[in-house]
């Protein structure tokens, strides 16, 4: 595994590695998963994809998400099947929530529903996120501790886990 920050070198230290070693990359960056997001995200151009295998790169459409969970689902698969085939697989990239879940794994939670997030969300337009934040401390006082009335994505997923 290789990370860094960004512009730090990894992806230039990844393809020479890659050279060398008969390996295939996998990136580790939220950016490069999407088609399109090219500008700013440092994705490898055709002539270097085309020398050195890369993984997890324009694999979705902007308006299809793309989770940690899936991150670790994809990149467990793809290391089993590259050294399945007898090569190294490098996992690059500077995605940090990709990687600490790769590594500590995910907790057992259920998937998103997009009916209970749409009535939440309907919830906050009508009343505000203080008030949504304030029907978390009923029913979950001790995740209304750790997050704030202005983090409306983790208000959201806490009611909607609820």
């Amino acid at each position: 595994m290789i990370t860094g920050p960004t512009a730090s070198g990894k992806s230039q230290l990844t393809l020479e590695l890659s050279r060398h070693l008969d390996a295939e990359i996998i990136s580790a960056d939220s950016a490069q998963v999407y088609r399109g997001m090219d500008v700013g995200s440092a994705k490898p151009d055709a002539a270097t994809l085309a020398e050195v295998k890369h993984h997890l790169i324009d694999i979705r459409d902007p308006d299809d998400p793309y989770s940690a969970a899936d991150f670790r689902k994809d990149c467990i698969a793809l290391v089993s099947r590259i050294q399945g085939e007898g090569k190294l697989p490098i996992i690059s990239g500077g995605t940090m929530l990709y990687l600490k879940r790769l590594k500590e794994g995910l907790a057992d939670l259920p998937a998103a529903d997009p009916d209970i997030r749409a009535e939440i969300l309907g919830e906050a337009e009508e009343h505000g996120w203080a008030h949504v934040h304030d029907e978390l401390k009923n029913v979950d006082p001790e995740s209304s501790k750790r997050i704030r009335p202005s983090d409306p994505q983790r208000l959201q997923r806490a009611l909607e886990v609820f």
